[in-house]
C-alpha cells in the first residue's frame, strides 16, 4: 500500500510541473522577507532557483517526448479557466531562464556582500525571486492577461533590483527610473493591444483567440492589437530605436542582476513577441500584412550595426556589453523577419547561445569591478595576468560573442547565414558577417586592456573566490560546449521553430 501511495504521489507531482514552475520561487519570495534572516535569505533563493531548473529540464523532456502539455488551474478548463501550456518553444526558455539564475545566484552571493548593504539583502533576494517568478509565469502561461500580469512583476522587481546598484553609484536611480518609464510606456502598449484582441475575439485564451482571428479574416480591430503588442513587447525587448533604456540599465545595475537580465528578461520578451506573432496572430496574417520584411527586418539590421558602432567607441567595458545586448537583439529579430524555419531555428538558437555569453561576460566585469572598483577600460587594464582564470573566461565569451567556430555563438551566427541565404538573400548574408567583424573591434579592446597595457593603479592582487569563479566557469565552459555539440540545441529550437510555424495548429 505504502509503496502505491508513493507511486501516486510522484504521478501527482509530476502531473503538476507546470503550475510548480512557477509557483516555487513565488512562495519562496514572501519567506525570504518574513523570516527577515540574512543568512537565510541566499540559501532559500538558491534553493527554490535550483528546484525551478529541474523543474524546467523534467519539462523539457515531457515535451520532447510527447507533444504539449495543458494545465488548467483549479481544475477549470480553457478558455473559462486559466491553462499553463507548455510547448518546445517555451519549455526551451523555461531551461534558460531557471538554468541562468541558478548559476548566477553562487556569484550573486559574493557580488551582492561587497556591492549592497547587509541590512538590504533580504530585499535584494526578494525581489530576485519575484523577477525570476515573473519570468516564468509569461512563458508558461497560455492566457494573454496573465502574460501581461507576470510581465509587470518581472518589471515591478527589475526597476527594484536595478536601484539596488545606486550603493556604487548613484546613477542607478536614474537608470530605474527611466526604465519605469519605458517600461510603463511598453505595459500600457501592450495591454491597449489586448484589450483590443479581447473587443475582437471575446476570449484571452492564447489558443482561441487565435482560433477566432483565423475565422474572421482581415479586421481593423485585430491589426491595431497587432501593432499595439509588436510596438509595446518592442519596448520590452529593447528593439533598436527602442532600446534608450537599457545601456544604462545595464551599466549601473550590481553585477549580478546585469548578468542575470541581460540573460533572461529580454530573451523572455523575444519569446512573447514569437508566440503572439506565430501562435496568436498566424504565420498567415504575418505573410498577409508584410509586417516582418519591411518593418521588422530594417530595424534589425539598423540594430546590427548601429549597436556594434556606438559598442566600438565605449570606454566602459559594461557599457560597451550593454550596446552589444542590443545588436545581439537585432540578429535574433533577423532570424524572426525570415519567417521560414531555419530562420526561426536560427533565432531561437541565438536567443539561448546570446543568454549563456552574456551571463559569462557580465559575471567576468563584475568580478573585475570587485578587484579594481570600476569597470572602465583604464581600471581593468593589466588585469590579464593579475586574475588569469576572470580574464580567460572573459575571452571565451568575447570569442563567442564574435562567433569564432568552435563556440556557442558561432552556431546561431551559421544558421543564420544559411537562413539568409536559403531565402536568396546574400545581401543580408554579406551584412551578418560585416556586423560580427564590428564585434571582433570591440571585444579586441578588451583584450588589449587586459592583457597589452600595464597597470594604471595598484592592482589588488587575486583571483575573486571560488563563488563567483565557479558560476564565471560553468558558462564559459557551456559556450564552448554547446559550441561543439549543437544537437541539442538545434533539435530542441527546430522543434520549437515548426510548432511556431504551424500558428494555432501548433497550440493544439
Amino acid at each position: 500500500m505504502a509503496i502505491e501511495t508513493a507511486q501516486h504521489v510522484a504521478m501527482t507531482l509530476t502531473d503538476h510541473l507546470p503550475i510548480l514552475q512557477v509557483l516555487v520561487p513565488f512562495v519562496a519570495a514572501p519567506l525570504v522577507v518574513l523570516l527577515g534572516s540574512r543568512q537565510l535569505a541566499w540559501p532559500i533563493t538558491f534553493i527554490s532557483s535550483a528546484v525551478a531548473f529541474v523543474v524546467a529540464v523534467l519539462l523539457l523532456m515531457q515535451v520532447i517526448d510527447g507533444g504539449i502539455i495543458s494545465y488548467h488551474i483549479g481544475g477549470w478548463a480553457p478558455p473559462l479557466g486559466i491553462e499553463y501550456r507548455i510547448d518546445p518553444a517555451n519549455a526551451f526558455v523555461l531551461l534558460l531562464v531557471t538554468g541562468v539564475s541558478t548559476v548566477v545566484l553562487p556569484y550573486a552571493r559574493k557580488s551582492v556582500q561587497s556591492e549592497i548593504p547587509d541590512r538590504h539583502h533580504s530585499l535584494f533576494y526578494a525581489c530576485y525571486l519575484l523577477c525570476l517568478t515573473g519570468l516564468l509565469g509569461v512563458v508558461a502561461t497560455g492566457d494573454a492577461f496573465n502574460v501581461f500580469v507576470f510581465l509587470e512583476i518581472s518589471s515591478l522587481s527589475t526597476y527594484v533590483l536595478i536601484a539596488q546598484g545606486s550603493y556604487r553609484d548613484k546613477r542607478a536611480l536614474t537608470a530605474a527610473y527611466d526604465y519605469l518609464i519605458m517600461g510603463t510606456i511598453g505595459a500600457s502598449f501592450f495591454v491597449i493591444g489586448l484589450g483590443l484582441l479581447y473587443m475582437a475575439t471575446g476570449t484571452l485564451n492564447m489558443a482561441d483567440i487565435s482560433d477566432r482571428i483565423a475565422e474572421q479574416g482581415s479586421n481593423r480591430t485585430v491589426q491595431a492589437a497587432f501593432a499595439f503588442i509588436v510596438v509595446g513587447v518592442g519596448l520590452k525587448v529593447a528593439v533598436y530605436p527602442l532600446h534608450t533604456w537599457l545601456p544604462n540599465a545595464y551599466t549601473y545595475a550590481p553585477s549580478a542582476v546585469t548578468a542575470f537580465l541581460a540573460s533572461t528578461a529580454t530573451k523572455v520578451a523575444i519569446y512573447v513577441l514569437l508566440r503572439f506573432m506565430f501562435s496568436v496572430f498566424q504565420p498567415a496574417f504575418l505573410f498577409e500584412v508584410n509586417t516582418l520584411e519591411f518593418i521588422i527586418l530594417p530595424f534589425a539590421v539598423v540594430a546590427m550595426f548601429a549597436a556594434s558602432f556606438i559598442a566600438v567607441f565605449q570606454s566602459d567595458f559594461k557599457r560597451m556589453l550593454a550596446y552589444s545586448s542590443v545588436a545581439q537583439i537585432g540578429y535574433i529579430l533577423l532570424g524572426i523577419s525570415f519567417l521560414t524555419e531555419t530562420g526561426l531555428t536560427a533565432a531561437i538558437v541565438h536567443l539561448f547561445n546570446d543568454g549563456i555569453t552574456k551571463a559569462v561576460l557580465f559575471m567576468g566585469v563584475g568580478a573585475l569591478v570587485l578587484r579594481t572598483g570600476g569597470s572602465f577600460y583604464d581600471r581593468i587594464a593589466g588585469m590579464g595576468p593579475a586574475m588569469p582564470f576572470t580574464s580567460a573566461a572573459i575571452v571565451i565569451g568575447g570569442l563567442s560573442l564574435i562567433g569564432i567556430p568552435g563556440t556557442a555563438g558561432f552556431v546561431s551566427k551559421w544558421a543564420l547565414v544559411q537562413a539568409a541565404l536559403e531565402k536568396g538573400w546574400w545581401p543580408v548574408a554579406l551584412l551578418i558577417v560585416a556586423s560580427s567583424l564590428l564585434a571582433v573591434i570591440y571585444v579586441w579592446r578588451v583584450i588589449e586592456a587586459l592583457y597589452l597595457h600595464a597597470p594604471t593603479q595598484d592592482v589588488k592582487g587575486g583571483e575573486v573566490s571560488i563563488w563567483m569563479l565557479g558560476p564565471i566557469w560553468v558558462m564559459a565552459l557551456a559556450c564552448i560546449y554547446f559550441g561543439l555539440a549543437t544537437e541539442i540545441t538545434l533539435t530542441a529550437a527546430r522543434a520549437a521553430a515548426e510548432g511556431l510555424l504551424a500558428g494555432s495548429a501548433g497550440m493544439h
